[in-house]
């Protein structure tokens, strides 16, 4: 998913929705030790692709995250925990009446940013963490009024 929020930005998600697959199908089914080994010859060919948005910036950043995440398992961390721990553990619940409510950051995705870019990541600004805390469901950002705040609100 990080691979995906970074390739979105300053794009469109319904672009990216669209070319969800082709990003699997090049990126090797978003395997970190994969992603990881790839070189310039691989690079060259994911900046031919049409099945992605072919930026090299965002190309690379996807590698030097994958180099990162097995940085931290090789130290014994995991790295879902670490992302997960800026919600607490479990997903923060919102209450927001109206979509202009709903931030586009927060000081929790200004921590996980400042936080993973010191641990090598890239490509992982604040709004871009936000938007994989939502997509993953860190965060319920649904508004009250939507059918899928009450089915995804933690048990009373």
């Amino acid at each position: 998913m990080l691979i995906l929020e970074g390739a979105q930005a300053g794009l469109s998600w319904l672009t990216i929705l669209r070319k969800r697959e082709g990003y699997r199908a090049a990126f090797d089914g978003f395997d970190p030790e994969r992603v990881a080994r790839y070189e310039d010859e691989k690079i060259a060919r994911l900046l031919a692709d049409p099945g992605i948005a072919r930026n090299r910036l965002k190309i690379n950043a996807a590698v030097t995250n994958a180099r990162a995440w097995l940085a931290l398992q090789e130290r014994g961390e995991s790295p879902v925990a670490l992302l997960w721990s800026y919600v607490g553990g479990e997903p923060r619940q919102n209450a927001w009446r109206r979509l202009e409510e709903i931030p586009s950051r927060t000081h929790a995705s200004d921590a996980m940013s400042r936080d993973v870019r010191r641990l090598g990541f890239k490509f992982v600004g604040s709004t871009i963490c936000y938007a994989f805390m939502q997509a993953v469901g860190m965060v319920n950002d649904h508004t009250v009024d939507c059918f899928r705040h009450p089915q995804l609100a933690r048990p009373v």
